[in-house]
Order: C-alpha cells, then structure tokens, then sequence
C-alpha cells in the first residue's frame, strides 16, 4: 500500500468518526448555570418547604436524591425535610419523601405500585407526588406506546381521585451511545451501535408523554436535562436522519448512572421546577 493511499485511509476514518459519532446539536439550554439559585425568589423556596412531597423510584432515583442532599446542603434558603420513607405520619408535616417502588425491568410494577402508595393514604394527603421509570424499564424489545397508555390510564385514575394532590409526569432516563471506532465499524456493516435501539425507544416513550401533557399538566423533562450540558448543547445521535437524545458521558459512572456532576445538575433542576409549581 503505497503512502499516499493509506494516508487517505486514515482521513477518511477520522472524518466518518466525526461525522457518526454521538454529537453536540448547540441547542441552548435555559437553565443549566452556575447561578441557578438566583432565577428562583425566596419566597418560591419558601413555599417549597412548606410542601409535602413523595417521590417513588430506584436507583437512578438515588442519584438523584444525592444530588438534592448536595444542593441542599450548598444552598441552605432552600429548606426540606428529605427523607426515605413512605410512611404516611411523615406526611404530618412539610416533607420531601422518597421510597423505592416497582421492580427494575418491569415498567407496570413501578406504575402500579404508585397507585397503591397514593390508594393506601398518600393520595390528597401528599401536595405533590411522582415518580420515574428507569432505563432498564424501557428498552430494544419494549413496547412504548404499550406502556404509555398504561401510564396514561392509571394517572388520570389518579387524577380524577386525589384533587388535591399535584402529579408530575417525568420522562425516561437515558443511557450514552457507543462512539469511536467500534461504532463506525458497526455502522459500516450496517449493524446499530450499543445503546442506540434502547434510547430510541426511550425517546418515543417520552415523545408520547410530552405531546400528551407538556403545556397541560405538570412535566419534568429528566430526559432533556440529562441530555443537556453546561454548555447548552445536546447530546444526540441521528439514525435515518432522526434525532435521538442520549446520555452524555459527562454525567455517568457506567453509562446509566448519574455521577456526581449529573446528580447535582439533574437535582438542582428538579428543585428549580418544584419551586415554580403553582398552588
């Protein structure tokens, strides 16, 4: 092989490495700064804390719950009372409880279980009260638009029953994509790269969820926020000219999990929309 050819070679890779590979789409992101604290008033996080609130989940939940123990613990104006628990005397009293509901895998067990949480005394009692799926709950041989109308039945259930409690509907989490050369190569013999058939349908469950509610009742975006970096751009991967959001490897500890940075950003956000529900 002369000099010439292989070195063609080598450009020709690293261009088709940049071009397939999970990239930034430098879509803005509002809300993600260094002075988040600062766009919420100190009578929002007034009314933060005077609220009782339940949040069922598993373990990206806790990734979660350590981001907000974190965030608290830098911001004492916001003042909650978080703790694991879903007994229902914690609920005498302004709260942030959080419990682990469902079994990872099966996204109706974590449904149904919710509903039994607010059916056995959460229901009216809690302000406001959600829960999240996991990735592992919605993958390449699940159903989306199965499990959302599930969802979708079981909350207006809720809904109609409990009132005076605020439910927030919150997208799936999201996992990172396989980049670099084993991705190209994939792509080259036309095979898909790991975790692009998961996130898809990751994302066409919560396309659902977001044409059904955004606009109309409460939704935390976790998957846009965790696809989202400081710098305001998106982690994405495009498939037939689609754009999918993924996780990126900035947040992860495994490509699932939230570390350190993602818990705090995540939490922050959570507690930023929490303090802007309205009575």
């Amino acid at each position: 092989m002369s000099k010439n050819i292989f070195i063609s070679l080598i450009c020709i890779l690293l261009f088709s490495l940049l071009l397939f590979s999970c990239e930034s789409n430098n879509k803005i992101n509002p809300g993600v700064d260094k002075n988040m604290s600062n766009k919420i008033l100190v009578a929002d996080w007034q009314k933060l804390s005077m609220r009782k609130i339940y949040f069922g989940h598993q373990s990206v939940g806790y990734n979660i719950i350590e981001g907000l123990n974190t965030n608290l613990a830098k911001h004492p104006e916001i003042q909650l009372r978080l703790i694991e628990t879903s007994d229902l005397n914690a609920f005498d009293s302004p709260v942030f409880a959080h419990s682990q509901i469902g079994r990872n895998e099966n996204p109706y067990s974590k449904i149904d279980e919710f509903v039994s949480r607010m059916d056995a005394g959460l229901g009216n009692r809690a302000d406001i009260a959600f829960f999240k799926l996991c990735y592992v709950d919605i993958t390449a041989d699940s159903k989306p638009d199965k499990i959302f109308s599930y969802y979708a039945d079981k909350m207006q259930y809720l809904k109609n029953k409990y009132p005076k409690t605020i439910f927030i509907h919150v997208t799936a989490p999201l996992t990172t994509v396989q980049t670099g050369p084993k991705s190209w190569i994939k792509k080259l013999i036309g095979r898909s790269p790991d975790g692009y058939a998961d996130n898809i349908k990751r994302n066409e469950f919560n396309d659902l969820l977001r044409r059904r509610y955004s606009g109309k009742e409460p939704v935390f975006d976790l998957a846009k926020t965790e696809s989202r970096l400081p710098n305001g751009s998106s982690s994405v991967f495009s498939v037939n000219e689609a754009t999918f959001e993924c996780l990126p490897f900035e947040y992860t500890t495994d490509g699932g999990h939230l570390n350190q940075k993602g818990s705090q950003t995540v939490a922050f956000q959570l507690l930023e929309f929490l303090a802007r529900l309205p009575n």
